[in-house]
């Protein structure tokens, strides 16, 4: 496989970066029917770009569903029964207080 660079400038309102990404050209081919290789192909599903972009939407995805359930598997872990609406109100509004006193302390 063949791999190149590209480098650039990412400004946003509060923060400069430079990023430099390594790709790496791969020949992708498909066995499809030819109806669907067709409407893929008017959709501009089987283009370049919009490739990539599938497969790093899928990457992301299975990403963020892996930390979920890795979330709720640590959160079942707990001994403790669940929290009521109640206990829960109760924390939000401890956080809040201190967040109040933080803002108004200068911190």
């Amino acid at each position: 496989p063949e791999t190149s660079m590209k480098s650039g400038l990412s400004v946003n309102s509060s923060l400069i970066s430079l990023w430099k990404i390594r790709y790496m050209s791969i020949t992708i081919e498909l066995d499809l029917p030819d109806d669907v290789a067709a409407q893929a192909g008017a959709k501009g599903l089987l283009d370049p770009e919009n490739v990539a972009r599938l497969i790093q939407r899928e990457m992301v995805s299975d990403s963020a569903l892996k930390s979920y359930r890795e979330m709720v598997e640590s959160m079942r872990a707990y001994p403790d029964e669940p929290m009521t609406m109640d206990e829960i109100q109760a924390e939000v509004d401890a956080v809040r207080v201190e967040r109040r006193a933080q803002l108004e302390s200068g911190c």
